[in-house]
């Protein structure tokens, strides 16, 4: 396993900011890290990569287990991005590499830097300091400290919190990059990212694990639980409300309903049905699975 945790628990006072967590990411996999703001994830990254020391629970990185005589070695082991990106803005883009990398002890600095310089996309900007740069390229140089010594994981925190559409997909195209050949755990806010470059998502509230799986069995746990239909005329809410497998109906236009149902079969014959009783012409029915929007939404809302 290239990140193992064990029974990993953090307590600030009286709250439990990280309460008992175990997950384990094999090398290779590209895992999203989702949370509501405080569920744990931050803590969970510092703690993972020797910045925290938790209060209980064990943490393996790259075949190291973590004990409080070997934390530089771990730390060798990974590239960190914080969510607050630890920049010297008085230094030029290159000069802060070689720093970075002589904190690393990196044995050829030079070609280290170039290589990090070219797969961050920071060429057009090298030359440039830090504090001239826009938000989206002092991530780029957070990315290039992150790998500057070729860690064998990284664990990336909001990589692209801030930065525009255009600047999200550039830095989603470095990850992906990454994720060839090294272990990413990465944490987002913005769903569409994490399902863009995850196939697995670990998702955590109020410092719990809720989930811990593969999108498509997320999406698979889900379907069938709600239905969406058209008709070609238009018809009354109330009668959809009222059939027995209609748990709630949401209208999207004129003609489209989508229904919650904890019966999609059942539901389908009674929507048949209606039809058939009031004159009215199916232009579509099918069962549909949530997205991750709607999944993270469902398991971060419920009480605990």
């Amino acid at each position: 396993m290239s990140i193992k945790v064990s029974g990993l628990s953090k307590v600030y006072g009286e709250q439990k900011a990280v309460d008992n967590i175990s997950f384990s990411i094999e090398e290779g996999e590209i895992v999203g890290f989702l949370g509501p703001n405080g569920a744990g994830k931050s803590t969970t990254m510092k703690m993972i990569t020797g910045y925290l020391e938790p209060d209980s629970g064990e943490i393996e990185v790259a075949s190291i287990r973590k004990t409080s005589s070997n934390n530089i070695e771990l730390k060798k082991k990974i590239g960190y991005l914080p969510e607050a990106n630890p920049l010297y803005f008085d230094m030029y883009v290159r000069e802060y590499l070689e720093f970075i990398a002589g904190v690393h002890n990196v044995k050829d600095p030079k070609q280290a830097i170039e290589h990090v310089i070219n797969l961050t996309g920071l060429t057009p900007e090298k030359h440039k300091k830090i504090g001239q740069l826009s938000k989206g390229y002092k991530q780029r140089v957070g990315l290039a400290a992150a790998l500057i010594h070729n860690p064998d994981v990284l664990i990336l925190d909001e990589p692209t919190s801030g930065l525009d559409p255009n600047q999200i997909i550039e830095i989603r195209d470095v990850i992906r990059k990454l994720g060839q050949n090294k272990t990413v755990l990465f944490s987002s806010h913005i769903l569409q990212e994490v399902e863009a470059l995850c196939n697995r998502v670990i998702i955590i509230n109020k410092g719990k694990l809720v989930a811990d799986d593969q999108l498509k069995n997320l999406s698979q746990a889900n379907t069938g639980t709600q239905v969406r239909v058209s008709f070609r005329e238009s018809l009354e809410e109330e009668w959809l409300k009222r059939l027995p497998a209609v748990v709630s109906a949401q209208k999207k236009d004129s003609h489209t309903w989508l229904l919650d149902t904890g019966d999609p079969d059942a539901l389908n014959k009674q929507v048949m049905e209606l039809a058939l009783q009031h004159n009215l012409n199916i232009v579509s029915l099918q069962s549909e699975s949530r997205n991750l929007e709607e999944v993270f939404r469902d398991l971060t809302s419920k009480k605990q």
